[in-house]
């Protein structure tokens, strides 16, 4: 424990219980971020796809060499 001269608990002991407050609170925001990834590489094939064009925008296309 950190003291002054005046016998008061100094003040890096208040900062070292506030970085790891703020440390744990990063932790937990950084797992959550890594479970949705997780959940999101899981998903089925069929709900990724896009769905198929309507008309024929875009089907053919030119190229000339």
């Amino acid at each position: 424990m950190t003291t002054s001269i005046s016998g008061a608990p100094g003040l890096s002991e208040g900062y070292e219980v506030l970085s790891a407050s703020l440390a744990k609170k990063q932790q937990v925001a950084d797992g959550r971020a890594a479970l949705e990834l997780l959940q999101s590489a899981a998903m089925p094939v069929a709900q990724l796809q896009s769905p198929s064009p309507v008309g024929n925008l875009g089907q053919n296309i030119d190229i000339r060499v």
